[in-house]
């Protein structure tokens, strides 16, 4: 009898530990994106599954069904396009070609500037030239002394325009250069800088590192060794670098391990972080407020017109205010990765544009002064990388070229800058003036029929489409030809510099306009037969499963 006893009591015990083990995993997978983005293993799969297939020039115009007259238009287009492409950027475009055939980072871009099924043919026909001779102002001049407004920040660097950094490297390197590049020892600027990013950020000891993606990485290691948890919580969509944890999907050949991703601004992730014990850190990337759960907007991945951005400073703000609760009160890490938008927002970063503090943030790009740093500033117990009671016990990080004389003299000039009168009148009214801007280039928009608006969190923006198409991505070629200068990734993202003035801000939106209106007249946006994004979306699988068949 007491054997039975025994066993209905453990019986009852496990039972209820099986229910309490399947309802706090129901709890995790309601956190999690329903998309393939939020299910990255899934994701990997179907990445697998995707067939290459290619649009040659008889079905390249009218893969949307367009009539003969239409696909004509465009084909005349796209040809004008190339001969100016060829005539204009010859000498950018010979040396890129010369130099893709040994640098694989110009492979890569090269490949996944327009959509694969398009690729190859604006490959041979649509070459886009990757060097650039000089920079002034607000401007870059190209091999062939082509002059472009620049619209690429330098992927987040340029936040005072490229003329301040310039400066910042020449004096920098003056302060440094009796001590030249000698590694181990710092320099004393090291000292004075250390003070400044305290001040900055309002946190006790910082590190120095050689990229924004190593910082994240120290960040998220020191988290994990001081709170003796495993899992890293990352959200959908946002980028942190390119290491294993905090990109566990598509490009990452290894499977997910100790990496949650889950849905920003959302009830059923904090439901997650209040009940889970194994959670270190939890990492947020400000700039996803602008598209909280999607990935980095890319003309590459532009297959249809979907892609939207919108910004609510006060719900994301309500959305930090909430994270930061639960994570103090779970004694979860709450780190800030600012390597992209620091300083852009405001001087103090993230966390003072949000009124919200971390516990560890993480900077890089604009910080160096034009050269490559990472940064790491945190709270005292959290950056302490040994133990006193356990000497063996110790979390590791070094690099060679971390607190380099020459980055450190550049970091230096950028902060004293930063307190100068000039640098901070850049600052007053940020998001008013740019959010103005934004909106003019939207009301002429309308006032124009053209099927395009602009999305901004403060000088960040990005390119919508407001008309289901197939091609526009094709619009970053009619905006190179206007003497606008984009990243690789084409319309998904303008970063402008702080520099820009209301005459330059205005000659980008004529060139802008011109633009799309030529694109308009070559018929890529015609929509006769009213396909939906939707059913572009269901054309697509079925051009997919077409090949694979075939491939069978």
């Amino acid at each position: 009898m007491d054997g039975w006893v025994a066993l209905s009591i453990f019986g009852a015990v496990f039972g209820v530990w099986i229910v309490k083990k399947a309802y706090t995993r129901l709890q995790l997978s309601k956190a999690k994106h329903p998309s393939l983005s939020g299910h990255s293993r899934m994701a990997k799969r179907v990445a697998r599954l995707i067939p290459f297939y290619s649009f040659n020039r008889d079905s390249f115009f009218k893969v949307d069904g367009a009539p003969d007259n239409i696909s004509s238009s465009r084909e005349t287009g796209f040809m004008r396009l190339s001969h100016v492409y060829r005539e204009r950027f010859a000498k950018s475009i010979s040396l890129t070609n010369e130099a893709a055939q040994n640098i694989s980072d110009l492979q890569f871009t090269g490949r996944y500037r327009v959509p694969f099924q398009f690729s190859s043919f604006v490959s041979e026909h649509l070459k886009s030239g990757s060097f650039m001779a000089s920079s002034s102002g607000v401007t870059l001049t190209d091999l062939d002394g082509n002059t472009f407004y620049d619209l690429t920040g330098s992927y987040g660097v340029n936040v005072l325009g490229y003329d301040f950094y310039k400066k910042s490297i020449e004096d920098g390197a003056k302060r440094v250069a009796e001590l030249g590049p000698v590694l181990g020892f710092y320099h004393p600027i090291v000292a004075d800088n250390v003070k400044r990013l305290k001040a900055i950020s309002g946190l006790d000891e910082i590190s120095f590192h050689m990229s924004g993606t190593e910082a994240v990485m120290q960040a998220v290691r020191l988290a994990r060794y001081h709170t003796k948890r495993s899992h890293v919580v990352r959200f959908n969509g946002a980028y942190h670098g390119w290491w294993e944890d905090v990109q566990p999907g598509i490009g990452n050949p290894l499977p997910p391990r100790e990496t949650y991703t889950l849905k920003e601004v959302d009830q059923d992730t904090l439901r997650v972080l209040r009940n889970r014990k194994n959670i270190a850190c939890v990492l947020v990337n400000p700039l996803q407020a602008m598209h909280p759960n999607k990935g980095a907007p890319g003309d590459s991945s532009l297959l249809d017109s979907s892609r939207k951005a919108h910004y609510d400073r006060d719900a994301y703000t309500k959305w930090l205010q909430d994270l930061r609760k639960v994570c103090t009160e779970n004694g979860i890490v709450l780190i800030f990765d600012e390597v992209f938008v620091g300083f852009r927002l405001a001087q103090g970063g993230a966390q003072e544009y949000f009124g919200v503090r971390a516990d560890m943030v993480t900077y890089g790009k604009t910080l160096g002064g034009g050269l490559p740093i990472g940064v790491v500033c945190g709270l005292g117990h959290l950056m302490k990388r040994f133990r006193d009671e356990k000497p063996a016990d110790i979390c590791f990080a070094r690099g060679t070229f971390n607190s380099h004389p020459y980055v450190m003299g550049a970091m230096q000039v950028f902060l004293e800058q930063l307190e100068t009168p000039e640098i901070q009148k850049m600052y007053v009214d940020l998001d008013d003036i740019w959010n103005h801007r934004a909106n003019r280039f939207n009301e002429k928009l309308i006032s124009l029929d053209l099927p395009v608006r602009v999305a901004n969190m403060s000088s960040i923006w990005t390119v919508y489409f407001t008309e289901p198409s197939r091609y526009n991505w094709m619009f970053q070629y009619y905006l190179k030809e206007q003497g606008l200068a984009l990243s690789w990734i084409g319309t998904g993202r303008f970063i402008f510099s702080l520099n820009y003035s209301d005459s330059d801000m205005q000659a980008v939106l004529d060139r802008f306009i011109a633009a799309a209106q030529s694109m308009k007249q070559d018929a890529w946006w015609w929509n006769g037969n009213g396909l939906s994004n939707k059913a572009i979306k269901r054309q697509i699988i079925k051009e997919m499963l077409f090949r694979k068949s075939i491939s069978h």
